[in-house]
């Protein structure tokens, strides 16, 4: 790996991280209560076929739920071992990056997880998990950078 790769990861970590303060004060600006997600979606085992769970007390226990023949489970989200520093990153952890919950007027609770990507695409990976969060657990927003200088745009998964 030459030098000038490790110095692009290196800046590039750091605007990630720069761009998730940002999203993170813009949606407290906004009224709601964000708080660091520290779960992550993991698919167990393949399924030949599709089958409904059946609605008992411990699939909800288990939080295992059916996607496209896929098993998937919320589990803590483990950190991530940066080779460069040695050291195990835990701040970047989860999926989606940060929760956010807002209380209105009628006392209703409206719960949201964000994810924040400067230009919005996600993995073939994370739209899958983001597809089971957005089926079994809360929508899923994804904050990416606008047109304008420091101008975020939140747009649905769905």
């Amino acid at each position: 790996m030459t030098e000038k790769n490790r110095l692009r990861g290196k800046k590039s970590r750091a605007a990630g991280q720069r761009f998730e303060l940002k999203v993170r004060k813009s949606l407290e600006e906004k009224g709601w209560n964000v708080s660091k997600w520290m779960n992550n979606v993991e698919f167990t085992k393949e399924i030949p076929e599709v089958r409904m769970l059946p609605d008992t007390g411990e699939r909800d226990k288990c939080r295992e739920f059916m996607l496209n023949g896929k098993i998937g489970k919320l589990i803590p989200a483990k950190g991530k071992f940066n080779p460069f520093t040695k050291s195990v990153m835990n701040m970047s952890a989860g999926f989606p990056d940060f929760i956010a919950f807002f209380k209105d007027m009628t006392g209703r609770i409206r719960l949201m997880g964000v994810e924040a990507k400067s230009n919005g695409y996600l993995t073939p990976v994370e739209k899958e998990k983001c597809d089971w969060l957005c089926k079994n657990v809360f929508k899923v927003v994804i904050a990416k950078k606008g047109d304008k200088r420091g101008e975020i745009i939140y747009e649905d998964f769905t």
